[in-house]
């Protein structure tokens, strides 16, 4: 089905020495998205496909004859989720965006249930679900894991689509996704996302989810960001760095209170101490990067609050009821972002076009 397999043309060695950005293409077949491993793999029009896609299948779904027919359309693959990080909202989140689809899921949640406990590598591990699955959605500590499996499983006998669900420090790409799509919805009579300005809030320099989104809102002209943290937290060099060769606009602060009534989006994140080394996270002060009821008040009228989650005590749960609070609905937008990300990987998004207009007409 697939006769392009860029990752077969290239050595480990030589992939490695790529940047995001140049190894985007190497995960592509026939012009579309196959492998999905990082946020750099993404241009514009495939974010506005996807979240078409996402927008027809929440409407489809929403009728007996229409949850029947998203179930009749890959009822004949079966996906792996291979998760050895904690996870909840993204491991439920595919494993709802497979059932939507009728693609029978199956799962290992940590190494003590598979044969790593004999000795065999992560890498055999995978290669054995190569050969049960048609896909593998992996969630691992390790950076560049995935990016590892996709080169091993191309260059086998048996290449099936690999799908990051967040690896180490660096990458989230589906997270993401469902970011921009939450922002697109929140902003549709507002013009889009282009134009806005967004702040990024709390534990950024080891937050998969801000360095995953940062890069995609850097396809959308007129876009400020903002990096609110403590220096001990704040964005790394990488991003900044990117930022300044593409021209996009920035701003480093410490000052959560000054840029609350300026921006149009805040994206709160939870300090990440699962990375610490001895508990450094514990001495530093991050209280003054709470947004708390009283922000309410500053807050523009139309801004909307986000947050990937879990979260602690870096969004107060008074503010929940407010309608600027849009991070539940972030979560259930995640099922159908993912749904349509599985559909445009197998090529079947050709399909909910057709009965979207059906539908419509």
């Amino acid at each position: 089905m697939y006769r392009d397999n860029p990752l077969k043309k290239i050595s480990w060695q030589d992939f490695q020495r790529l940047t995001p950005k140049e190894k985007g293409p190497y995960f592509l077949r026939e012009q579309r998205s196959y492998h999905v491993l990082t946020s750099q793999q993404f241009n514009r029009p495939m974010l506005e496909r996807i979240c078409d896609l996402a927008t027809k299948i929440r409407l489809i779904g929403k009728t007996k004859g229409g949850i029947h027919f998203l179930q009749s359309l890959l009822s004949e693959k079966r996906a792996m989720l291979y998760f050895v990080q904690p996870s909840t909202r993204t491991f439920l989140s595919f494993y709802a965006a497979c059932q939507i689809l009728g693609i029978e899921p199956a799962e290992v949640r940590g190494t003590n249930t598979s044969s790593e406990v004999k000795g065999e590598s992560p890498e055999d591990t995978v290669r054995t679900f190569s050969s049960y699955f048609d896909m593998i959605i992996i969630r691992h500590p390790v950076g560049g894991f995935a990016e590892r499996i996709a080169w091993l499983l191309s260059n086998s006998n048996r290449p099936v689509p690999v799908v990051n669900a967040g690896s180490g420090k660096d990458q989230h790409p589906t997270q993401a996704l469902l970011d921009i799509y939450t922002l697109q919805r929140s902003f549709e009579n507002r013009g889009g996302i282009e134009g806005k300005k967004i702040a990024f809030v709390g534990d950024l320099a080891r937050g998969r989810t801000v360095r995953s989104l940062a890069t995609l809102l850097m396809l959308y002209p007129g876009v400020k960001q903002y990096f609110v943290a403590p220096k001990e937290l704040q964005i790394e060099e990488d991003i900044v760095s990117a930022f300044e060769k593409s021209g996009t606009e920035f701003e480093i602060c410490n000052e959560f209170e000054r840029i609350i009534p300026e921006v149009d989006a805040i994206y709160m994140t939870r300090i990440q101490d699962e990375w610490d080394t001895a508990h450094e996270s514990r001495l530093i002060d991050t209280s003054r990067y709470h947004f708390t009821a009283k922000h309410l008040k500053i807050l523009k009228p139309d801004a909307v609050l986000l947050h990937p989650l879990p979260r602690r005590k870096e969004i107060a749960a008074e503010v929940d009821s407010d309608p600027r609070a849009v991070y539940w609905r972030q979560v259930r937008n995640g099922m159908w972002v993912r749904s349509a990300l599985i559909l445009t990987i197998f090529d079947r998004g050709g399909e909910i076009d057709r009965y979207h207009e059906d539908l419509i007409s």
